[in-house]
């Protein structure tokens, strides 16, 4: 069959035309990919668990009930799904010591979704604890290690699913993007993750960091692959009430090329300023030398607010974060610390199940929350989200989409900003507005330097994630860039 660096530039398209002329059986695929896993998960930890025994059932059962015609359109592919999406009868650990033991008892909507399309679920993938990080290393069960260079971080808080994908471990995976956790894990693996509108995909069965922000995301190797997953994922569900009353996504919503390449494309001079790598700005500009010649127009535009952002994001998101973790006090389920007294339970189960970066959020929004500081700090930072929205809505009054770096740097050294909280943030400087205006948004490769990769981020307007997919489609056929190749078993010797 092949080993499945033979297959880096595959997509859903490839692998059921094999599965269709009988090259290959679901369950000989199913094998392949946890082999490799088994093979180079020891090095970089994407894994947080495996569901080997029951995807291999759920193989077999697929390969016996084959569809005559069509498949279905995740028929037999494995996914990777990040640990604050629950799956029925798998742990759900956020990440976290609090729910090292948890077994969600439920599928959340999108994994309802994903079974019923014929997607296999291989298991969950590491994240910074409770989505709270930008580089993975703040789960309580160890960093994952970026597999294009395991010295690097692979991003976060979806990073365990955005190196499971760099390194050929899934096709396919979800993520959960609060502040720019899908599309700034996929920018420095040097794969494709889309954060769609707020409310586009049902929220129902995410653990919740966020709720105004929080959303799950889409992620893949190849933008052709990403269109088909949110097509599953997308449309309303009553049993979330902040879900729009959309129809699922249709690829019918993707303008052709010929249309795609009349529109003004704008450049916020905001996301161009001097703390951006002198790299990725050059990697980004030839995007746009290429567009012009096809013939779209690239205008700058200004995003005033953008340097607002980042600062309102950490009143607001924490805020949130505060409300929402005052669950966890081990009453019900999760850890559990006791203590002579009610009050002494609560807080030694949340001293001991809790990891610095998160106490340090809750403890900021439980501070711009109390009384006397309300106005100060909350208030104003939602007015400041208001702003920063409106930003955007001026910008798509000029253009049809924005054209941006995801993040100012470059992957970074593994224990480089763990010191240095407000350093470890400006990772997101970039993907935070838009999470702000809940607008959709897309990562993907625009080029390598020093064999890592460049992420580039396209923003379209609420709901137009079809024009983010044209884009996307067009830039990366323009750019014919290869897939990112970790030579992990090279390295396996040496690393361990």
């Amino acid at each position: 069959m092949g080993d499945l660096v033979s297959f880096r530039d595959f997509t859903i398209k490839d692998y059921h035309g094999r599965l269709q002329k009988g090259e290959f059986s679901v369950e000989e695929l199913v094998k392949m990919f946890l082999e490799r896993i088994e093979r180079v998960d020891g090095l970089i930890h994407a894994f947080l668990s495996l569901d080997s025994e029951r995807v291999e059932k759920r193989a077999r059962e697929l390969q016996e009930k084959k569809p005559q015609g069509e498949l279905p359109p995740l028929w037999g592919i494995p996914i990777a799904i990040k640990d604050n999406i629950c799956v029925k009868d798998l742990p759900t650990t956020c990440g976290s010591k609090m729910l090292h033991n948890f077994i969600a008892p439920y599928d959340a909507t999108v994994m309802e979704r994903l079974k019923a399309a014929g997607a296999l679920i291989i298991g969950k993938t590491n994240m910074d604890e409770f989505a709270m990080g930008s580089s993975t290393e703040n789960s309580a069960f160890g960093p994952t290690r970026n597999p294009l260079d395991l010295a690097r971080v692979p991003g976060g808080s979806s990073g365990g699913s955005a190196a499971a994908l760099s390194a050929l471990e899934a096709p396919l995976a979800l993520g959960s993007d609060t502040g720019g956790s899908v599309r700034q894990p996929a920018a420095f693996c040097g794969v494709v993750g889309l954060r769609p509108t707020y409310g586009r995909v049902s929220r129902y069965g995410l653990v919740s960091f966020a709720s105004s922000l929080d959303q799950i995301g889409s992620m893949s190797r190849k933008v052709e692959d990403c269109i088909t997953l949110f097509e599953v994922l997308s449309g309303s569900d009553d049993r979330d009430s902040t879900c729009a009353p959309y129809p699922p996504f249709s690829r019918r919503e993707i303008p052709p090329e010929e249309e795609i390449t009349r529109i003004k494309v704008g450049i916020p001079k905001e996301y161009f300023s001097s703390g951006v790598d002198r790299s990725i700005v050059k990697s980004i500009e030839e995007v746009f030398h290429l567009l012009r010649k096809r013939g779209i127009e690239c205008v700058e535009v200004s995003l005033p607010h953008t340097e607002c952002a980042l600062e309102a994001y950490y009143i607001v998101a924490p805020a949130e974060a505060s409300s929402n973790l005052a669950r966890y006090d081990g009453v019900f389920y999760g850890l559990r610390s006791e203590g002579d007294t009610l009050q002494e339970m609560y807080s030694h189960t949340r001293t001991n199940g809790f990891g610095r970066e998160v106490k340090r959020r809750i403890i900021l929004g439980t501070y711009a929350l109390s009384s006397g500081y309300y106005d100060e700090y909350y208030l104003k930072g939602m007015k400041v989200r208001t702003l920063v929205r409106k930003d955007f809505e001026e910008a798509f009054q000029t253009c049809q989409l924005l054209l941006t770096p995801v993040s100012p740097c470059f992957p970074f050294l593994l224990g480089e900003r763990t010191m240095d909280p407000y350093q470890m943030y400006l990772a997101d400087v970039f993907t935070i507005p838009s999470a702000m205006a809940g607008i959709p948004g897309i990562s993907i490769n625009c080029g390598y330097h020093d064999h890592l990769p460049i992420g580039l981020q396209i923003l379209g307007k609420p709901f137009e994630e079809g024009w983010i997919f044209g884009l996307a489609l067009l830039i990366e056929k323009l750019l014919s860039l290869p897939s990112p190749l970790p030579h992990l078993e090279s390295r396996k010797g040496s690393e361990q």
